[in-house]
Protein backbone atom coordinates (compact mmCIF):
# COMPACT_ATOMS: atom_id res chain seq x y z
CA UNK A 1 0.00 0.00 0.00
CA UNK A 2 1.90 3.08 1.18
CA UNK A 3 0.24 5.58 -1.16
CA UNK A 4 -2.52 6.38 1.31
CA UNK A 5 -2.71 6.75 5.07
CA UNK A 6 -6.03 5.63 6.56
CA UNK A 7 -7.43 6.72 9.93
CA UNK A 8 -10.27 4.59 11.22
CA UNK A 9 -10.78 6.12 14.68
CA UNK A 10 -13.58 8.43 13.60
CA UNK A 11 -15.30 9.19 16.91
CA UNK A 12 -15.62 5.45 17.51
CA UNK A 13 -17.85 4.92 14.45
CA UNK A 14 -16.91 1.73 12.60
CA UNK A 15 -16.69 1.87 8.82
CA UNK A 16 -15.80 5.56 8.48
CA UNK A 17 -12.30 6.20 7.18
CA UNK A 18 -10.31 9.40 6.72
CA UNK A 19 -7.87 8.96 3.84
CA UNK A 20 -4.73 11.02 3.31
CA UNK A 21 -3.06 10.43 -0.06
CA UNK A 22 0.68 10.61 -0.58
CA UNK A 23 1.45 13.95 -2.22
CA UNK A 24 4.59 14.34 -4.32
CA UNK A 25 5.59 17.96 -4.73
CA UNK A 26 8.39 19.93 -6.29
CA UNK A 27 8.97 23.42 -7.68
CA UNK A 28 6.37 22.79 -10.42
CA UNK A 29 3.52 21.86 -8.06
CA UNK A 30 2.38 18.43 -6.91
CA UNK A 31 1.02 15.05 -7.99
CA UNK A 32 -1.19 12.62 -6.07
CA UNK A 33 -3.47 9.69 -6.78
CA UNK A 34 -6.95 10.59 -5.58
CA UNK A 35 -8.21 7.04 -6.04
CA UNK A 36 -6.49 3.72 -6.71
CA UNK A 37 -8.68 0.63 -6.44
CA UNK A 38 -5.85 -1.61 -5.17
CA UNK A 39 -4.81 0.77 -2.39
CA UNK A 40 -8.39 1.39 -1.29
CA UNK A 41 -9.29 -2.33 -1.37
CA UNK A 42 -6.21 -3.08 0.77
CA UNK A 43 -7.55 -0.49 3.25
CA UNK A 44 -10.93 -2.26 3.39
CA UNK A 45 -12.73 -0.02 0.90
CA UNK A 46 -13.67 -2.53 -1.80
CA UNK A 47 -16.44 -0.71 -3.67
CA UNK A 48 -17.49 -0.22 -7.24
CA UNK A 49 -18.01 3.50 -7.69
CA UNK A 50 -20.44 4.21 -10.54
CA UNK A 51 -20.89 7.98 -10.54
CA UNK A 52 -18.79 11.08 -9.75
CA UNK A 53 -20.48 14.29 -8.62
CA UNK A 54 -19.21 17.81 -8.02
CA UNK A 55 -20.78 20.88 -6.45
CA UNK A 56 -19.68 24.47 -5.92
CA UNK A 57 -20.88 26.60 -3.01
CA UNK A 58 -20.10 29.94 -1.47
CA UNK A 59 -19.15 30.70 2.12
CA UNK A 60 -21.83 29.86 4.66
CA UNK A 61 -23.71 27.33 2.52
CA UNK A 62 -24.76 24.29 4.53
CA UNK A 63 -25.87 21.27 2.48
CA UNK A 64 -27.45 18.39 4.36
CA UNK A 65 -27.85 16.30 6.27
CA UNK A 66 -28.90 14.02 3.39
CA UNK A 67 -29.32 10.27 2.98
CA UNK A 68 -30.75 7.90 0.36
CA UNK A 69 -33.84 5.93 1.36
CA UNK A 70 -34.17 2.87 -0.92
CA UNK A 71 -30.86 3.09 -2.81
CA UNK A 72 -28.15 3.79 -0.22
CA UNK A 73 -24.70 4.75 -1.44
CA UNK A 74 -21.16 4.41 -0.19
CA UNK A 75 -19.43 7.77 -0.76
CA UNK A 76 -15.86 8.95 -1.09
CA UNK A 77 -15.78 12.74 -0.62
CA UNK A 78 -13.11 15.42 -0.96
CA UNK A 79 -12.64 19.13 -1.57
CA UNK A 80 -10.69 20.39 -4.58
CA UNK A 81 -11.03 24.12 -3.87
CA UNK A 82 -11.58 25.84 -0.54
CA UNK A 83 -12.52 24.32 2.81
CA UNK A 84 -15.58 22.65 4.34
CA UNK A 85 -16.55 21.04 7.62
CA UNK A 86 -17.88 17.64 6.56
CA UNK A 87 -20.34 15.79 8.81
CA UNK A 88 -21.85 12.30 8.86
CA UNK A 89 -24.45 10.71 11.15
CA UNK A 90 -24.68 6.94 11.61
CA UNK A 91 -28.17 5.72 10.59
CA UNK A 92 -27.35 2.02 10.35
CA UNK A 93 -30.05 0.02 12.14
CA UNK A 94 -28.54 -2.00 14.96
CA UNK A 95 -25.28 -0.05 14.97
CA UNK A 96 -23.78 0.58 18.41
CA UNK A 97 -23.16 4.17 17.26
CA UNK A 98 -26.61 4.83 15.72
CA UNK A 99 -27.29 8.58 15.83
CA UNK A 100 -23.67 9.47 16.59
CA UNK A 101 -21.95 12.06 14.40
CA UNK A 102 -18.42 12.65 13.13
CA UNK A 103 -16.99 15.78 11.54
CA UNK A 104 -13.74 16.48 9.73
CA UNK A 105 -12.20 19.48 8.00
CA UNK A 106 -11.72 18.74 4.30
CA UNK A 107 -9.81 21.21 2.17
CA UNK A 108 -7.87 21.60 -1.04
CA UNK A 109 -4.87 22.24 1.19
CA UNK A 110 -5.03 19.15 3.44
CA UNK A 111 -6.26 16.91 0.57
CA UNK A 112 -8.03 14.58 3.03
CA UNK A 113 -10.90 12.39 1.85
CA UNK A 114 -13.67 10.75 3.86
CA UNK A 115 -15.09 7.33 3.05
CA UNK A 116 -18.73 7.11 4.17
CA UNK A 117 -20.43 3.69 4.16
CA UNK A 118 -24.06 3.18 3.18
CA UNK A 119 -26.79 4.34 5.56
CA UNK A 120 -25.19 7.50 6.90
CA UNK A 121 -26.64 11.00 6.66
CA UNK A 122 -24.12 13.43 5.18
CA UNK A 123 -23.69 17.17 4.93
CA UNK A 124 -21.11 19.94 4.89
CA UNK A 125 -20.68 23.62 5.73
CA UNK A 126 -18.50 25.84 3.53
CA UNK A 127 -15.94 27.71 5.65
CA UNK A 128 -13.93 29.38 2.86
CA UNK A 129 -15.18 32.10 0.49
CA UNK A 130 -15.87 29.39 -2.11
CA UNK A 131 -15.54 25.61 -2.22
CA UNK A 132 -15.74 22.84 -4.80
CA UNK A 133 -16.77 19.47 -3.39
CA UNK A 134 -16.32 16.14 -5.22
CA UNK A 135 -17.72 12.75 -4.38
CA UNK A 136 -17.76 9.26 -5.82
CA UNK A 137 -20.83 7.08 -5.14
CA UNK A 138 -21.66 3.38 -5.49
CA UNK A 139 -25.21 3.79 -6.82
CA UNK A 140 -26.72 6.07 -9.41
CA UNK A 141 -28.87 9.07 -8.54
CA UNK A 142 -32.52 8.11 -8.09
CA UNK A 143 -34.99 11.01 -8.12
CA UNK A 144 -37.26 11.21 -5.07
CA UNK A 145 -35.01 8.90 -3.02
CA UNK A 146 -33.49 11.55 -0.77
CA UNK A 147 -34.23 11.91 2.92
CA UNK A 148 -32.69 14.22 5.45
CA UNK A 149 -32.13 15.20 9.04
CA UNK A 150 -32.28 18.71 10.44
CA UNK A 151 -28.74 20.10 10.55
CA UNK A 152 -29.12 21.44 14.10
CA UNK A 153 -31.13 18.63 15.70
CA UNK A 154 -30.20 18.72 19.41
CA UNK A 155 -30.62 14.93 19.62
CA UNK A 156 -27.61 14.63 17.29
CA UNK A 157 -25.73 17.67 18.60
CA UNK A 158 -23.37 18.46 15.73
CA UNK A 159 -20.94 21.20 16.74
CA UNK A 160 -20.75 23.18 13.49
CA UNK A 161 -17.90 25.71 13.36
CA UNK A 162 -19.08 29.07 12.06
CA UNK A 163 -17.29 30.55 9.04
CA UNK A 164 -15.21 33.63 9.91
CA UNK A 165 -17.39 36.71 10.30
CA UNK A 166 -20.66 34.74 10.21
CA UNK A 167 -23.25 33.66 12.73
CA UNK A 168 -25.80 30.87 12.53
CA UNK A 169 -28.40 33.31 11.16
CA UNK A 170 -26.08 34.08 8.20
CA UNK A 171 -25.95 30.46 7.00
CA UNK A 172 -27.47 29.64 3.60
CA UNK A 173 -29.75 26.62 3.04
CA UNK A 174 -31.95 25.15 0.34
CA UNK A 175 -35.65 25.22 1.26
CA UNK A 176 -35.73 21.45 1.81
CA UNK A 177 -32.77 21.56 4.21
CA UNK A 178 -34.69 23.81 6.60
CA UNK A 179 -37.67 21.41 6.74
CA UNK A 180 -36.15 18.02 7.57
CA UNK A 181 -37.16 16.40 10.84
CA UNK A 182 -34.80 15.28 13.57
CA UNK A 183 -33.46 11.91 14.65
CA UNK A 184 -36.52 11.10 16.80
CA UNK A 185 -38.86 11.65 13.82
CA UNK A 186 -36.56 9.47 11.69
CA UNK A 187 -36.77 6.65 14.25
CA UNK A 188 -40.57 6.93 14.51
CA UNK A 189 -40.98 6.78 10.72
CA UNK A 190 -38.95 3.57 10.63
CA UNK A 191 -40.36 1.98 13.77
CA UNK A 192 -36.99 2.02 15.54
Amino acid sequence: MGKIQVTEDCNGIKGLKVIEPAVYGDARGYFMETYNYNDFAAAGIDCQFVQDNQSASKKGVLRGLHFQIAYPQDKLVRVIHGEVFDVVVDLREGSATFGKWFGVLLSAENKKQLFIPKNFAHGFLVLSDYAEFCYKVTDFYHPNDEGGLLWKDPAIGVKWPMPDGMTESDLIFSDKDTKWGGLEAYKRERGL
